[in-house]
């Protein structure tokens, strides 16, 4: 009887183990983020980051199917009168099991990143409300920094098709950043071609981090524009910055610090609606002028990108960025969907503290 049980118990034990250890910000960020995480980032990326192939989507269609194979199962039983109490107990074993394997493994692998103190503590960033003359500073010179990119980064965008470019291209980013912040060094590529790219055109994702396999996957469908910020983006993840405002602005960093314009341009680019989102519900009027003034290279672009989401809007999306928003709310980010967004506090605390030309 107890040999059946202790796998339970340590579960437990160890679920809420975490769940304490979740509460000290300051202990998760010495001991795990900064502890034990790199290390079990490395070895994921050493153990997976060859394989040409994304592991971890291969592992989630398991899952699935796994799932799939469960519930036609149960509806078979139900329909042959073969669910008697027995069944639904040992069912309900087996599913809070699972519920408790997977809460471990995914805060243990990963999860726990939620809780750390972050960016801010480690470039000494005091994320306050910002004023509106704060933003329209930064955003003025987010449109600067595209005037200058817009023709330079056009040259170079069509290499972004080869995917050995693009996740290259992320890497050397990055390896330049840890040049001057040395946390941000990155180690045992692991950065690949999501499976499911033309499936996330209708689910809504540019792409997402696995931590049960430590793979970075990029939705390589996109307009190309968007696909260097968000590899930089899901980088900023493995790297432990699981909070969607943090990889932004760790993505951010990395694909500024770029030699190849495409990527600066497309960080600015991303930053520039960031932005402008909240000046908007400021100062509407002010907001269409800014967008006036674009460069005619980033409005096309901007349509571009409107008629690709257009193209790909049904109702099944809707009902995956609602769940996607109610999972992050779940993990320290109370804004859902808005945590994106939040890049903004991070971009304009930088430029109180570093000045303008560090943005």
């Amino acid at each position: 009887m107890w040999t059946k049980r202790l796998p339970f118990l340590i579960l437990a034990g160890l679920a809420i183990a975490i769940k304490i250890f979740s509460l000290f910000p300051d202990a998760v960020e010495k001991y795990y983020s900064n502890g034990l995480y790199p290390f079990i980032a490395k070895f994921q990326r050493l153990l997976f980051g060859w394989v040409p192939f994304s592991i971890g989507d291969i592992f989630y269609a398991v899952c699935i199917l796994l799932l799939l194979y469960k519930l036609i199962d149960l509806v078979g039983r139900l329909a042959r009168k073969k669910t008697g109490k027995a069944y639904w107990m040992n069912g309900l074993r087996r599913f809070i099991f699972i519920v408790l394997l997977v809460y471990v493994a995914f805060n243990g692998l990963w999860g726990l990143n939620y809780n750390r103190k972050g960016i801010a503590q480690q470039l000494g960033l005091t994320i306050n409300h910002y004023s509106k003359e704060e933003l329209v500073t930064v955003m003025q010179t987010i449109v600067e920094r595209l005037d200058g990119l817009d023709p330079a980064a056009r040259s170079t965008r069509r290499d972004i098709r080869k995917k050995r470019y693009l996740f290259k291209g992320a890497v050397t980013a990055y390896d330049s950043l840890a040049n001057n912040w040395p946390v941000f060094g990155y180690s045992f590529r692991s950065v690949k071609p999501s499976i499911y790219s033309y499936l996330g055109n209708y689910l809504g994702f540019t792409g997402y981090y696995n931590p049960f396999s430590g793979e970075a996957q990029v939705n390589t469908t996109v307009p190309l524009f968007v696909q260097p910020f968000t590899t930089c983006h899901e980088i900023g993840h493995q790297l432990g910055y699981a909070k969607e405002n943090e990889a932004n602005f760790a993505g951010y960093l990395a694909a500024r610090s770029s030699g190849d314009a495409a990527f600066r341009y497309s960080v600015y680019f991303d930053l520039y609606f960031y932005s402008w989102y909240y000046l908007y519900a400021q100062d509407s009027a002010m907001a269409k002028e800014f967008n006036r003034r674009l460069p005619l290279g980033v409005i096309a672009d901007r349509l571009e990108l409107r008629e690709f989401y257009r193209r790909h809007r049904n109702p099944v999306e809707a009902v995956i960025d609602n769940l996607y928003g109610q999972y992050l709310k779940a993990n320290e980010q109370p804004s859902g969907k808005l945590a994106y967004n939040e890049v903004v506090a991070w971009l304009v605390a930088y430029y109180k503290k570093f000045g303008k030309d560090a943005i």
